[in-house]
C-alpha cells in the first residue's frame, strides 16, 4: 500500500475502505489507472475487511478473486470498499466496489469485484 500511495480510511467490522491518489505510479501507458493497481487496491481492500471477522491468531490470504473493469479514469482518486458477504469457518467472502472520485468531486463506479479468502495461522 505504501508504494501505491494507497491510504486507510476506515476499518469497521466487516468493512474496510482505502483510497488511491492518482499518480504516475499507478497509471497505464494511456494515462488511465492501470487495472493491476485497481485490482490490487480492491483485493486489499476486500483482504482487510476479511481480517476483520477472522479469528483471533490468524491473518488471511486470498484464495481467488474475479474483478471485472466498468470503466477507465483517470485522474482524481480511486475509493475502494470491501465488505464481508460471508464470514465461514474455513473461508470468507467478500465484496469490493471501486469508485472513481474526479477532480469536481463526482463519483463512478469503475470496478467490482467478488473474492475468497482463507484464514491462515499467524506464523510471525
Amino acid at each position: 500500500m505504501r508504494h501505491l500511495g494507497a491510504e486507510l480510511l476506515r476499518v469497521v467490522p466487516g468493512e474496510c475502505v482505502l483510497t488511491l491518489p492518482y499518480s504516475d505510479k499507478v497509471t497505464q501507458q494511456q494515462g488511465a489507472f492501470h487495472g493491476g493497481v485497481i485490482g490490487a487496491l480492491a483485493d486489499i481492500a476486500g483482504g482487510y475487511a476479511a481480517l476483520t471477522m477472522a479469528p483471533d491468531g490468524t491473518e488471511v490470504v486470498s484464495v481467488e478473486y474475479k474483478i471485472n473493469f466498468l470503466a477507465p479514469c483517470q485522474g482524481g482518486e480511486l475509493c475502494a470498499t470491501g465488505r464481508v458477504v460471508r464470514a465461514g469457518k474455513k473461508i470468507i467472502v467478500t465484496s469490493v466496489e471501486v469508485m472513481h472520485v474526479a477532480d469536481d468531486g463526482s463519483e463512478s463506479l469503475c470496478a467490482v469485484l467478488q473474492q475468497t479468502v482463507m484464514p491462515v495461522p499467524k506464523n510471525y
